[in-house]
């Protein structure tokens, strides 16, 4: 199966019915995320008779300059999570001339339409792996799907790259035998650092331009991404948030965290769309860890 391509997509713009479906589907998987990632504080809290577990702070933004909408981003410190961000956002207007000409949909009339959830957690043990998981709708003339969700641990587990993985895989099987190859490759291809040569974790499935015709079909799969990453990564940090640590391991995490913060930096496509559209700083930021070493 080829990977989708811009010229590959259907013409078709979104109605305001399916805009406001696929925003309140964010809104609800925010919901559901921040309510599991604060369960997991307080259970590492209970069992380590630690006091004041972690809670998201919410803090809504508006796009400034007259730029259309904006979004909520959501932080919590914790004892599990030293920093964990769940952020939604839903904004229109025009992309510039730059940015459009890299956009599909965009050449005779540069308006958009974007909403989208992108959740990044940074763990305190270095034996929990961090998370990143992204699922968007776009808009233009055009209309697509893209996201997926990768795993990035300090420490190599081959039994958490399995589980990860078969949970994905379970879950685009549900919609197209041929997505979990397609989307695991594109996965590897796009969390790549070339000037590292090296991938920035273990993978996970990454896809775009996702556009059969059908919205309610690609809806469908996008919340399937959405919900397979919340269970299998909750399971796999409640395999290892009580387990011993080092200051070696530590080290070690806080060196490879600086990988993830020059892809974030240099290559992701979502940095580069929040801060071309006039998206939130903060929030687009909120992917950097909190503690960083470069040797």
């Amino acid at each position: 199966m080829d990977k989708f391509e811009p010229k590959n997509l259907p013409m078709g713009t979104s109605n305001a019915q399916e805009k406001l479906e696929v925003k309140n589907w964010f809104q609800q998987l925010r919901d559901r995320i921040c309510y599991s990632f604060e369960s997991l504080e307080e259970e590492l809290c209970e069992h380590t008779n630690t006091s004041s577990p972690g809670k998201f702070v919410p803090k809504k933004w508006i796009r400034d300059q007259g730029l259309g909408g904006g979004g909520k981003m959501s932080i919590m410190h914790g004892h599990l999570f030293e920093k964990v961000g769940v952020n939604i956002s839903t904004v229109h207007g025009e992309f510039s001339k730059e940015f459009s000409d890299s956009i599909p949909g965009t050449r005779d009339n540069s308006a958009f339409w974007a909403t989208g959830i992108s959740v990044v957690a940074h763990p305190q043990s270095p034996l929990v792996p961090a998370v990143h998981m992204n699922t968007r709708h776009i808009v233009t003339s055009k209309s697509w799907f893209g996201g997926g969700a990768d795993l990035t641990p300090t420490i190599p587990n081959d039994l958490d790259a399995k589980t990860f993985h078969n949970a994905l895989k379970k879950g685009c099987d549900k919609h197209n035998p041929e997505y979990y190859q397609c989307f695991k490759d594109w996965c590897r291809e796009y969390f790549f650092l070339p000037h590292r040569n090296e991938e920035r974790g273990v993978g996970g499935i990454f896809y775009d331009y996702l556009n059969t015709g059908t919205f309610s079909s690609d809806l469908s799969f996008t919340k399937t991404v959405g919900l397979t990453f919340l269970n299998v990564y909750t399971n796999i940090v409640r395999q290892h948030m009580q387990k011993p640590w080092t200051e070696k391991d530590k080290e070690h995490q806080l060196i490879k965290r600086g990988r993830y913060a020059e892809f974030n930096l240099l290559y992701d496509r979502g940095t580069q769309f929040g801060l071309k559209t006039g998206g939130n700083i903060e929030a687009i930021l909120m992917s950097m860890p909190p503690n960083v070493k470069w040797p």
